[in-house]
């Protein structure tokens, strides 16, 4: 059964983030598994990069019509009402998924958040990508957790992995950036510990000076490393040279692809105990406190000193990032997506041509 799936994902590629590599991994899976795929977005992009399906950017209100038309039913990645409305109209099946919170970074429920969760209702199906999402914002969706690009982030055994912990992500306050540099400078006051600990920062954003102006006020210049934005194989040679992973962040994340990718690449995440992190993570890791610096100096005074350690925990690996590789999840993104569509389909028979 070939489908005209509608896929619409706020932001897409040039941009990059974690909903944007979803978007890509699953249009690309619903394209081969026999699916006519067209890819809404707003996102801008003037490379002239093609895809395996079509990819319509900053529609106009015809457009929007005109795909909704077409398809036979909708699948958007995280609620964009801005380019969904139209399903109003035309009432073709219709899956959401949760990606993040319904609600402001402070926790406050806005207007705009009023009308997502109204949105959700009348959806057919609501997928959430954590257990703590669908707790926190809509219990009546499903799990489905995200999943990563296992055919980038792997273990290069030709690289050394001779550095220790790296952080990768935004240099904003909500990810911990300043708490990994603060944890690391209590690490480094110790006489107990290797005089030649490094902490590499991978990422950008508009803390980053301020960030390296911590550095300089805690004297780590020759310990710390800001290296700027990392994609693809270049980050992935990073992360291999690296033995553990620290994710501090202060949000609450709805689930955190950055400790697959970590994992996957042969380092031990030590991540905050916030929001789907702990999912994310599995037994793989170690958790500790969001915004406790104590508790997460705890966590890396033990990554240090107990020998074998990141060996023991990261032998779990193999067997967690199997429940998350791109194609599982996407297999069962599509059972849902086509149990959906034979739902609707006989409650409504007149408006079903496949």
């Amino acid at each position: 059964m070939a489908l005209k799936i509608l896929f619409i994902s706020h932001n897409f590629t040039p941009f990059i983030g974690g909903i944007e590599v979803i978007s890509q991994m699953l249009a690309e899976a619903f394209t081969r598994d026999g699916h006519e795929v067209h890819l809404l977005t707003w996102s801008k992009d003037k490379s002239g990069k093609t895809f395996p399906y079509e990819v319509i950017r900053n529609p106009n209100i015809l457009t929007l019509f005109r795909e909704h038309s077409w398809a036979d039913m909708v699948f958007e990645n995280n609620p964009c009402l801005r380019l969904s409305w139209p399903a109003i109209l035309f009432k073709k099946p219709l899956v959401v998924t949760l990606q993040t919170w319904v609600s402001r970074v402070n926790g406050k429920i806005s207007f705009k958040d009023k009308l997502k969760l109204k949105w959700l209702k009348r959806a057919d199906q609501v997928i959430s990508c954590s257990k703590a999402i669908q707790l926190g914002c809509f219990p009546e969706s499903i799990v489905i957790h995200n999943p990563y690009q296992e055919d980038l982030f792997r273990v290069i055994p030709s690289i050394k992995r001779n550095k220790d912990f790296v952080f990768l992500g935004r240099m904003v306050s909500d990810k911990g950036a300043e708490l990994a540099i603060r944890a690391f400078h209590e690490i480094n006051k110790s006489d107990l510990n290797d005089p030649n600990l490094s902490l590499t920062m991978v990422g950008g954003g508009p803390e980053r000076k301020n960030l390296q102006n911590l550095v300089k006020q805690l004297n780590l210049q020759n310990k710390v490393t800001f290296t700027g934005c990392l994609v693809g194989e270049e980050l992935v040679n990073c992360l291999n040279q690296h033995k553990f992973l620290l994710i501090p962040s202060i949000w609450e994340e709805p689930f955190g692809i950055v400790a697959l990718e970590g994992m996957a690449s042969g380092c031990l995440p030590i991540a905050s105990d916030g929001g789907g992190l702990p999912e994310a993570t599995g037994e793989v890791g170690l958790i500790f406190k969001r915004g406790d610096l104590d508790d997460l100096v705890n966590c890396m005074q033990k990554v240090i000193n107990q020998d074998g350690l990141k060996e023991k925990l990261l032998k779990k690996a193999q067997s967690h990032l199997a429940n998350h590789n791109s194609s599982g999840i996407s297999s069962k993104y599509l059972g849902v997506i086509k149990m959906t569509y034979k739902k609707k389909s006989f409650s409504n028979p007149q408006k079903v041509s496949v």
